[in-house]
């Protein structure tokens, strides 16, 4: 990974810039022109040696803010890291291996949440555990009905 190179120089702006190349208007634009793809392999395409996820994150996270859509954007960033972590969709059973890869994605879902729906986000993995959803469930983006159903839009 270079993302060494990431953190180099204005890195914002590098962003911004590689999105107006690629005929984006905003980061979000760029992201949900790509659904259920993973935060990383979004970097990669902006910039595979100076282009962190993290840095995607961040910035989708502010155009987020800006539109009163952090809700919809959390949803979205689960769909990416489930699409990662269980790209055949949920597990029919869940052994030890498929436990693993479920704790992962939440995990890192929960890591990339703000501080404002962090125990939303809590909820919704426990309730996932609880009552998994149908085998084979691999939501496609943030407007997928059981993810509303879970984690309801309350920006207004």
């Amino acid at each position: 990974m270079g993302d060494g190179h990431a953190w180099r120089g204005h890195w914002r702006v590098r962003l911004y810039e590689r999105i107006r190349e690629r005929g984006y208007a905003s980061l979000t634009a760029f992201a949900e022109a790509r659904p259920a793809v993973p935060l990383y392999v979004l970097a990669d395409e902006l910039g595979a040696d100076d282009v962190a996820a993290v840095q995607v994150l961040s910035g989708l996270f502010s155009e987020a803010e800006q539109r009163k859509q952090v809700t919809r954007l959390v949803r979205d960033v689960l769909v990416r890291e489930l699409s990662e972590f269980l790209p055949e969709g949920w597990p029919a059973v869940l052994d030890d291996a498929n436990r693993f890869k479920v704790a992962k994605a939440l995990g890192f879902w929960s890591a990339y949440t703000p501080e404002t729906h962090e125990e939303r986000v809590r909820q919704v993995g426990d309730a996932l555990l609880a009552t998994p959803p149908p085998p084979g469930w691999r939501p496609l983006g943030p407007d997928d009905e059981l993810l509303r159903t879970l984690l309801p839009d309350e920006e207004a």
